[in-house]
């Protein structure tokens, strides 16, 4: 264990990003998870030896394989002709997620992807079978109703993240957006978008993804949190070059 923080510290994941072993805890009474499939795919899955499975990485990895998109396909804000792209891997329940979201999210949202320079992608990548929950719920909202339903469950993460899944509370917040307790229902055993999401996961651990939130801005990794000054810094930067 203490091999495993002292390398998540170097990598830069140790104080600006979340981990598998950064999932909250809760004293609110826990409901006993019952949706299929969520253990192997958002928990980590264990072989016998003890050690978490990981996908075999991809070696320096090109634009054309951190680009690559899953059979759910990408969720994205701004002009797709903008010069520079940026891919946030995000996990519901991490709270450095949260931080970025309400600290420099909308600096990147005002002053980049509402003007065409920055093409804004969110990955999934949950960690622990209760950001899993709520990521298979915001899968199932309508397109338009997606990212809201993201800000919302990142803005309360108060309100329904433990250790166990607590499906009432994330359901209060998926009918915000519109949706039917049935649908909330049916959305958890859709098995298609629960294999989709292992897809963006493995995918991401391909590409050398292990804490959340981490970045690929056209093609380079940013294993951190972007505070509004790195973030200005490393897109001017990429604009001036781009002509």
């Amino acid at each position: 264990m203490l091999l495993k923080s002292f390398i998540l510290v170097i990598l830069g994941f140790g104080l600006s990003s979340c981990s598998q072993n950064d999932i909250p805890a809760s004293g609110v009474p826990a409901v006993v998870n019952d949706v299929q499939g969520l253990d192997d795919v958002f928990g980590d899955s264990i072989t016998n030896d003890g050690e978490n499975e990981k996908p075999s990485l991809i070696k320096n990895p090109d634009i054309a394989d951190i680009m690559k998109a899953g059979p759910l396909g990408d969720r994205s804000l701004g002009s797709a002709n903008a010069p520079v792209t940026m891919i946030e891997y995000a996990s519901l329940t991490c709270p450095y997620c949260k931080k970025f979201h309400n600290t420099t999210f909308p600096v990147l949202k005002r002053d980049y992807i509402d003007k065409g320079k920055v093409r804004y992608i969110l990955r999934e990548f949950p960690i622990g079978r209760t950001s899993g929950t709520a990521w298979i719920v915001t899968r199932c909202a309508p397109k338009s109703q997606y990212f809201k339903l993201y800000e919302l469950y990142l803005a309360r993460q108060n309100l329904w993240v433990s250790q166990e899944i607590r499906r009432e509370p994330i359901f209060k917040l998926a009918s915000k957006v519109g949706m039917t307790r049935e649908k909330f229902n049916n959305c958890l055993s859709n098995q298609a978008i629960i294999d989709g999401l292992k897809w963006v996961k493995a995918r991401g651990r391909r590409l050398g993804v292990y804490g959340t939130p981490t970045f690929f801005i056209n093609g380079e990794m940013v294993p951190k949190i972007l505070s509004t000054d790195e973030l200005r810094k490393k897109l001017d930067g990429l604009l001036a070059r781009s002509g």
